[in-house]
């Protein structure tokens, strides 16, 4: 007999038109779970919802850019008003370096303040109208958040992973302050991701060929051999996200080939 480990729950995923987010919210649909598919590109959201309704599954677009305080708010007041409750808010939205490979010194200022925007606002205002709706309504909830191994070693562009690393700070103190409350906050830490866009968001060639040899450098860096994927990040997900992980919280979970174990 099968166990959907996500019936009745609301879910809210950021970045759900692509990546890691579409394939967690379909993944979260196939759990049990109605999903509120949140993106800036408001079409490629309604994508992951078709695709979500054509397998039978439960979930809405909402069109929000995660760096407005009021589009974070309305995602979540979406979330609430639909179904009549939230619980798991699944803050995915980050940006890559710019320019890939770039150092320090080759970031302007305006690109610190874009990657601090995205990726430490974005988490920063998920993280906070979560809290206040996981309050409101009692009975906890669960904030799930994508870090990376850039924010747990020298790896990766320096801001980047300034960045993922506020993300991971951010992560264990709301799991702290959650605590009594019975709010869980947890983070996933992926590797090298060839195939989830953030080769050509980094400014560089994304033709088949180039992936294709971008995905086989990225695995000769992970000891398991393999590049990770958006699926390998989803799996965990669903796991972090469910009742299974009831007692797992402040978590930093590498995602990672056993790059970090070296």
């Amino acid at each position: 007999m099968s166990h959907v480990l996500l019936e009745g729950k609301t879910a809210v995923v950021t970045g759900a038109g692509s990546g890691v987010g579409a394939t967690s919210a379909q993944r979260f649909a196939e759990e049990g779970a109605s999903v509120v598919c949140a993106d800036i590109q408001f079409d490629r959201a309604q994508e992951t919802v078709h695709r979500i309704e054509a397998a039978g599954g439960v979930a809405v677009a909402a069109d929000t850019d995660i760096t407005r305080e009021q589009d974070v708010a309305a995602m979540i007041a979406t979330a609430a008003d639909r179904f009549g409750h939230v619980d798991i808010v699944f803050n995915n939205v980050g940006i890559p370096t710019p320019r890939l490979g770039a150092a320090l010194e080759d970031h302007t200022f305006q690109d610190f303040q874009r990657l601090v925007s995205v990726n430490i606002g974005g988490v920063f205002l998920g993280c906070t109208y979560a809290v206040l709706q996981f309050k409101r309504q009692g009975g906890g909830g669960v904030i799930l958040n994508t870090g990376s191994v850039a924010g747990l070693v020298a790896w990766g562009g320096a801001v980047y992973a300034a960045t993922k690393g506020a993300v991971h700070q951010l992560t264990k103190a709301v799991a702290i302050e959650g605590a009594p409350f019975g709010i869980r906050a947890n983070a996933l830490c992926p590797a090298g991701m060839p195939f989830t866009g953030f080769m050509a968001a980094g400014g560089l060639d994304d033709s088949a060929d180039m992936t294709a040899r971008m995905a086989e450098r990225t695995a000769a860096n992970h000891p398991l051999g393999r590049p990770i994927t958006a699926e390998d990040c989803a799996e965990a997900a669903v796991f972090l996200v469910s009742d299974r992980a009831a007692n797992i919280t402040g978590v930093l979970f590498p995602i990672d080939g056993g790059y970090v174990a070296r």
